[in-house]
């Protein structure tokens, strides 16, 4: 909302002046007022008042001032509004932290709640960098909330969030959160199918210095994973295998168990179902995170390799079923159409 100043006194002027970040020659001659002007309301303040028709000068320099000087006015004006925004702002940060706990959990609903408080109440072209930045990481999680859910191309999904947060952070010069989300929009590519694609934009991130060395290992690990969805799974394995020893240098559980869950995957599609069993095993009792999301993908996986040998058949038919029953509860949607596409392959 652009300011208005109803009655000027020397202190608003002389706050219009700090805002503008003139000095007060710079000012008077931005007015087109004497200088002894303008240093009558610096030492007079609230005590003075300009004329009328000085006054209608200020109001036009008022109006014609950006965002961030009208800020600024108000700022210098009410400090109580700056404390307050401040607040805001960190009740805003607690938030972004309580959406993280609940994307990690897939409780979609409450993390959609707590970001779009924020998302639909503030202009993202009005605010100053700090608002900026919480915006930025609003949009990549609510990001993160629609590519799990499924939504990944569109103007109301992952695509259309992540670029839109890319935007924010190129503008406030915040290089490693782009390679982040960069990381982000490579997954989105290859959840759409443009694996090619995805696996050049991930070789490229695998070596990207913006990013931390185990968001790199992640982005080697997913140029297997896309190199094993097109067939290449013996090249596949070898760059997986190598992303699997960053892991466990770095100490990295988690990301090292889910490796595992890849290569076995690699393993099946390569036909190799002794070590498909083998590594799915070692994914299946190490991993440290029991999320819906990481164990509708492990039984996925798993239910994937049982069905590829006919005597195990059944028995994957079964943990596919729990998987999907899981995936269902908790709106998992692109999970399920794996689900189902695994189900058409094996019927085919």
């Amino acid at each position: 909302m652009v300011s208005v100043q109803q009655q000027w006194t020397g202190r608003e002027a002389s706050a219009l002046r700090a805002a503008l970040r003139m000095s007060t020659r710079a000012f008077a001659e931005h007015l087109g007022v004497a200088l002894r002007t303008v240093a009558k309301w610096e030492s007079l303040r609230a005590e003075t008042q300009p004329r009328p028709d000085t006054q209608a000068i200020l109001d036009t320099a008022l109006a014609r001032a950006d965002a961030a000087a009208h800020a600024r006015f108000e700022a210098v004006l009410c400090p109580e509004r700056k404390s307050a925004r401040s607040a805001d702002y960190e009740t805003w940060t607690e938030d972004i932290e309580r959406a993280v706990v609940c994307v990690s959990r897939q409780n979609f609903s409450f993390a959609s709640t707590l970001l779009n408080r924020w998302l639909g109440s503030h202009d993202p072209h009005r605010l100053e960098d700090k608002g900026l930045y919480l915006y930025g990481r609003s949009l990549v999680l609510l990001g993160d909330l629609q590519r799990d859910q499924g939504a990944i191309l569109g103007p109301l999904s992952a695509l259309h969030s992540y670029r839109t947060a890319r935007g924010m952070f190129t503008e406030l010069d915040i290089p490693r959160r782009v390679a982040q989300i960069e990381l982000s929009l490579a997954v989105v590519q290859e959840m759409s199918g443009q694996l090619e694609a995805s696996a050049r934009h991930y070789e490229l991130l695998a070596t990207d210095e913006r990013l931390s060395p185990r968001d790199r290992a992640r982005a080697q690990l997913w140029v297997g994973t896309a190199l094993s969805k097109e067939g290449n799974n013996e090249y596949a394995t070898n760059v997986m295998a190598d992303a699997t020893r960053v892991f466990e240098d770095l100490g990295e559980p988690e990301d090292w168990s889910v490796a595992h869950q890849k290569m076995a995957l690699a393993h099946r599609g390569a036909g190799d179902l002794k070590q498909a069993l083998h590594y799915i095993d070692i994914a299946r009792t190490t991993g440290t995170v029991d999320s819906p999301m990481q164990r509708v993908r492990l039984d996925t996986a798993y239910g994937h390799i049982l069905l590829s040998d006919a005597a195990t058949r059944n028995d994957g038919l079964s943990v596919l079923d729990q998987a999907a029953q899981v995936a269902q509860q908790f709106g998992l949607s692109h999970q399920l159409r794996s689900i189902e596409g695994i189900r058409r392959g094996q019927q085919g």
